[in-house]
């Protein structure tokens, strides 16, 4: 039997009782054909995508979370007002102190009384470090927001035994100096660390102690293993970059990390190829994933050589995607005359891009099992703040949402749209829909309507389960793609939510131009 495009086409979509000739029209129109399986998990989402990072450079910590003096700070120094609005993103995780600010940074300088604490010269960015903002003060922030500390030790400037003394001075429970220390500074129980960085960016030459992937790999090796002889229990960070670095580094420090990080930064004035970059995270997964899929298939191939001290990891290594944000506007952070450094203004087409890289963790849920913005306040963030108050960038609003509504399983989510052309990465869809289901059964639908000007148009079929006609629809928005929040107007871009009664099986519903919409619908 001869098949032709428009049967194809028809059995592509997998919605009987539609009309072929109308799946056709689709194509020439602003109807994008959505299908969701919700027996077909794809991925098992981990709430750890949801985390942020906090570095010493410019105005993030002193005066961003922590401002001592302020009548709007409490008795620890911590921002109330900063405080509310980063607990109202629930954040999971969250990684300190750097960045390129952790390879000149030596931990025990910010422990101790904090008036007897040095003050140091930052390489990183130029600028006086205080140390009044240390270890315990970041462990105690992180107890105020419920979130799990990622520590990143310096494997620039620093040396294998200063990283395992960090280790003991956090989480040991001996009668050892450096856990001796921790008491007499005030805190008698184990801070209980289980997240540790084996350094940042070592690849790059703008690194204070730059290496190259064979160098980095020896230390990063020996420092991992003196960190886990002292708590076996906590889970190590590798620092990804190239496939060529990835592949030499888990070639060493494969049988001891947990995780390999993967960083990535966009930007550019261009709405729609800003956009578009979504395919480039996409493409640095894919070869990412490559690589570490041929050092697994080496490494158990291979006997284990020796006995090192703690338990081999068994399970496959996980990606760490611990930075990543816009970030184009503003690169002053070397300018020593600068204070406010790196405060990017982020707009509503920011906020859509930012939903696109969820919507890209999501559906990456089983490789990608960590993720860290960069960063939460002030510096490339999306909490502003000033001495007298504070606001919302746009892009705090798809994380808050997503964060609060999403499920922990991502689904099968079929689309056939219109889309757009990309000069660097070719067609790509106006819409961006990605499904998740939580442990009750509800689902929450995101769609991103990437078009700048024109309300798109969706048909929508749930398989798998019977829903209700009753739900939510929680749009983000806002007069222009441009919009952006200020002191002056802080409420230009937020989050509406309306009720809608027009769910099913089968439904359609139209998403407004420049807009992240998310659907959540119950099971019946």
């Amino acid at each position: 039997m001869k098949t032709t495009r428009r049967a194809w086409i028809s059995t592509a979509a997998g919605l009987p009782g539609l009309a072929s000739s109308a799946l056709l029209r689709a194509q020439e129109t602003d109807v994008t054909r959505v299908k969701i399986d919700a027996e077909q998990v794809i991925a098992r989402v981990n709430p750890m995508i949801f985390g942020s990072f906090i570095e010493h450079l410019g105005r993030c910590i002193y005066g961003g979370i922590y401002e001592e003096g302020s009548p709007l700070s409490d008795s620890q120094g911590f921002r109330k007002d900063v405080l509310g609005a980063v607990e109202r993103l629930r954040l999971p995780i969250l990684r300190w102190p750097g960045g390129n600010f952790v390879s000149s940074y030596h931990w025990e300088d910010g422990v101790g009384p904090k008036d007897s604490r040095p003050r140091r010269f930052d390489t990183a960015w130029y600028a006086e470090e205080s140390n009044r903002f240390g270890t315990n003060e970041f462990l105690e922030y992180c107890r105020r927001i419920r979130s799990e500390p990622y520590i990143c030790v310096n494997l620039g400037t620093g040396g294998i035994q200063e990283a395992a003394n960090w280790v003991e001075y956090c989480n040991s429970a001996g009668n050892t100096y450096y856990a001796n220390l921790r008491r007499k500074h005030g805190y008698p129980e184990p801070h209980g660390v289980k997240y540790w960085g084996l350094g940042n960016e070592i690849y790059g030459i703008w690194q204070a102690g730059h290496k190259n992937a064979e160098d980095y790999a020896k230390i990063a090796l020996e420092a991992g293993k003196l960190m886990k002889w002292t708590d076996p229990s906590i889970h190590l960070i590798a620092c990804g970059a190239t496939p060529e670095w990835n592949a030499t580094v888990l070639d060493v420090v494969g049988p001891i990390a947990d995780y390999l990080s993967v960083h990535l930064y966009v930007g550019g004035d261009d709405y729609y190829e800003l956009l578009a970059t979504i395919r480039r995270a996409e493409h640095l997964l894919r070869v990412t994933d490559s690589v570490i899929e041929v050092a697994e298939a080496k490494r158990l191939a291979s006997a284990p050589a020796g006995n090192i001290g703690f338990p081999v990891r068994g399970k496959r290594i996980e990606i760490a995607f611990d930075e990543w944000n816009v970030w184009y506007r503003r690169r002053d952070g070397r300018e020593r005359a600068v204070r406010n450094k790196l405060e990017e203004p982020y707009n509503l087409r920011d906020a859509l891009w930012t939903a696109s890289m969820i919507h890209l963790f999501q559906r990456w849920g089983d490789k990608v099992t960590m993720a860290n913005l960069a960063q939460l306040v002030n510096v490339i963030a999306p909490i502003i703040t000033s001495p007298t108050g504070m606001y919302l960038q746009p892009t705090f609003f798809p994380l808050e949402l997503y964060r609060r509504e999403s499920g922990r399983q991502a689904l099968h989510t079929w689309t056939h749209g219109p889309s757009f052309t990309s000069r660097q990465f070719g067609a790509v869809e106006y819409l961006d829909v990605c499904a998740t289901r939580d442990e009750q059964g509800a689902l929450a639908i995101g769609v991103v309507n990437r078009h700048k000007d024109r309300a798109l148009r969706a048909e929508i079929q749930v398989e798998g389960m019977e829903v209700r006609r009753a739900g939510k629809i929680y749009t983000i928005d806002g007069p222009s793609p441009g919009a952006r929040n200020t002191f002056e107007n802080p409420g230009a871009v937020g989050v509406s939510a309306r009720d809608h009664a027009g769910f099913g099986p089968r439904f359609a519903l139209e998403f407004p131009p420049h807009s992240v919409s998310l659907l959540k619908i119950w099971p019946a």
